[in-house]
């Protein structure tokens, strides 16, 4: 799809009903107490609204117009009446101030459920779908979807809700005043009612479109913003505002349609309100003239206002249904992330703290430094101890099943051994390590670790047996000792440092301003590429993993760096069984097996000096003759 192009959409039939009625379970269903109070004090606000209404038939009637041509008239009654008035009005702003405190906790209750379960519904999620969407686009959920959500809860569903009281409230009092001009009044907001729905259905595919517009947008300026080097870099700082303006301008196109059509439902309510007013006034004043209904002043005054208070429900109601449109669009985009399947694991394998006792490894709660598998069974439970025994056999993996990236690939690693893959780029060296740890499964064929195949390993502790280091390191918000305890989060203060030392990174921090206290941010920017490997590193190690993966660590260091990096992952790589990639063949040299891998395939495998002799492709990176891409 080119990049400006939008497609038109509106709601299914019933879609908006299902949306809102799911939203509500998610969020309002547990606080039902608090929805019922709210709705009596919308109740409470409607009904003093509407007895004020009412009441000012009694005050013409009963106590203004018996006071006409009176001598010395007694204003006591009708100031008790206007006393009573009063204070039907006064429990009015009091129902509406209650309904405002319980409207408030109940939107960001709500806005508090919706974002904690898309946030743990989203560390569920398979890396496949991060590999399909920009950061910006996952972030919308969380800033524009969610804010019309708490616009429709906290202002535009108590609004329509006390409109639609307020307006049943007043027919029927209207009907009770006078029949024949509750009529008139009925077929004229009938009409209007036909015209808002035809224009709320116009604004409402425009309202998806715009959360679709701003997806797109973020996601954009998220890209931009990550790559604004290399924007720099290659002066393509035109190329990228051009861009901008394409997608902006497409934002600006659907939010000004959507915001077109909602801006001409409130003018156009407020003169169709006093329209209808003008024709209940003459209405009223020839009935009462011609004498043929017993119309006095008091019930065309009280009719009247009215009147006028059943037009401002049905604005209120015109100019909150585009946010409710807006908002349950909002809630679509929401639960269509929620909807996305998690992560599948049918493992039934868990990793566990092991000693041996008579010669017999068993279960402990202490951390020993012996891992094991435990094997559930029909005949009972086994324990298989962790080596990092990693096999595959005749794998074929796509990641779409009609387009097979790797084929037939079978290799091993004895525990301790270490494994290089070289090859071009995009040739399935980096695929192969992520079927080890399932960020994928296979479409064909068997991977096992220690003899159990990892389908039947439970995919936290499988991850917990594997270690890994990148090529680009991920630092979070925090101090460098946190960033470090990422890989075990209870790891003590002195596991801590004694994994920095290995890594050859305690001597740089020791040198911060704080030390492991540093507080890092934005990625660790204020470190250098070097030391932020060196806490990569050191993170791994501190996880203690049987396996470690590998994964370009060096290609981004310079030669000195690389040294000291080096030296850190030899430590780290000691007793361990490690699959490395790398571009700079100097570095898997002393690897146990180099397996060259070509579009998919393993088309050598051998030690450095026995792929040297064959003089195949190896040969060809390793003289120089061939180069990696």
């Amino acid at each position: 799809m080119p990049r400006g192009f939008i497609p038109k959409a509106k709601f299914e039939k019933g879609e908006a009903r299902k949306i809102f009625a799911r939203f509500f379970k998610m969020t309002l269903a547990h606080h039902k107490f608090l929805v019922v109070l709210a709705l009596l004090c919308i109740a409470l606000s409607a009904l003093s609204s509407v007895m004020g209404s009412m009441f000012l038939k009694s005050l013409i009637n009963d106590y203004i117009t018996p006071l006409k041509g009176v001598t010395n008239p007694d204003f006591a009654p009708l100031i008790h009446a206007l006393i009573r008035m009063a204070a039907i009005y006064l429990a009015g702003v009091f129902a509406i101030g209650c309904q405002a405190l319980i409207m408030n906790y109940l939107s960001n209750s709500s806005l508090l459920t919706i974002r904690t379960t898309l946030f743990s519904h989203m560390e569920q999620l398979p890396i496949s779908y991060f590999d399909t969407r920009t950061h910006g686009e996952v972030m919308s959920h969380y800033t524009n979807d969610v804010d019309t959500l708490y616009q429709m809860v906290s202002q535009s569903l108590p609004s329509v809700v006390s409109s639609v009281i307020s307006i049943s409230m007043i027919v029927v009092s209207m009907l009770i005043l006078n029949p024949l001009l509750t009529a008139v009044v009925i077929v004229i907001y009938i009409a209007i009612t036909f015209i808002v729905r035809k224009i709320s259905s116009y604004a409402s595919k425009y309202y998806k479109l715009q959360h679709a517009a701003t997806a797109k947008l973020n996601g954009y300026m998220e890209e931009m913003i990550t790559g604004q080097k290399v924007v720099k870099v290659f002066c393509h700082e035109d190329k990228s505002v051009e861009g901008f303006k394409t997608l902006n301008d497409d934002l600006a196109h659907v939010y000004e349609e959507a915001q077109r059509s909602a801006s001409i439902l409130m003018p156009m309510m407020n003169n169709l309100g006093h329209f209808t007013y003008a024709i209940i006034a003459v209405c009223g004043a020839a009935l009462a003239v011609s004498g043929k209904m017993n119309l006095d002043l008091g019930t065309i005054a009280a009719f009247l206002l009215l009147t006028r208070s059943f037009s401002q429900p049905i604005s209120q109601v015109s100019q909150q249904f585009a946010y409710i449109i807006s908002g349950i669009a909002g809630a679509k985009r929401v639960f269509a992330l929620l909807d996305e399947p998690v992560e599948q694991d049918n493992g039934n394998v868990e990793l566990v703290n092991a000693k041996q006792e008579n010669n017999t490894l068993v279960e402990t709660k202490e951390r020993t430094g012996i891992w094991a598998w435990k094997v559930p069974s029909e005949k009972g439970t086994s324990y298989v101890e962790v080596k990092g025994d990693v096999r595959f056999k005749d794998v074929d993996f796509g990641y779409v099943p009609d387009k097979i990236v790797l084929h037939d690939v079978s290799l091993f690693a004895k525990p301790g051994q270490k494994i290089a893959f070289v090859g071009h780029t995009g040739a399935g060296k980096t695929t192969i390590t992520n079927l080890i740890n399932r960020f994928y499964d296979i479409n064909k064929g068997e991977i096992t670790f220690d003899g159990i195949n990892i389908q039947h390993i439970k995919k936290p502790d499988l991850r917990h047996a594997l270690a890994m280091v990148l090529q680009d390191t991920n630092l979070f918000t925090g101090t460098v000792k946190d960033n470090i305890r990422f890989g075990r989060l209870k790891a003590s203060d002195e596991e801590i440092i004694e994994a920095a030392k290995l890594a050859n990174a305690d001597d740089f921090i020791s040198k911060l301003e704080k030390g492991y206290d540093t507080m890092l941010s934005n990625n660790g920017a204020n470190l250098s590429q070097g030391q932020r490997q060196l806490l990569s590193i050191a993170r791994a190690e501190v996880a203690n993993c049987p396996v470690l993966i590998l994964d370009e660590a060096t290609s981004s260091i310079d030669t000195r760096t690389e040294q000291i990096i080096q030296s850190g992952m030899d430590n780290l790589m000691a007793n361990r069984t490690v699959f490395v990639i790398a571009h700079r063949l100097s570095t898997v040299r002393n690897s146990k097996a180099i397996l060259v891998i070509d579009e998919g395939r393993i088309i050598e495998r051998g030690s450095h000096q026995d792929l040297l002799k064959e003089k195949g492709m190896y040969y060809e990176l390793y003289t120089g003759a061939s180069e990696l891409e």
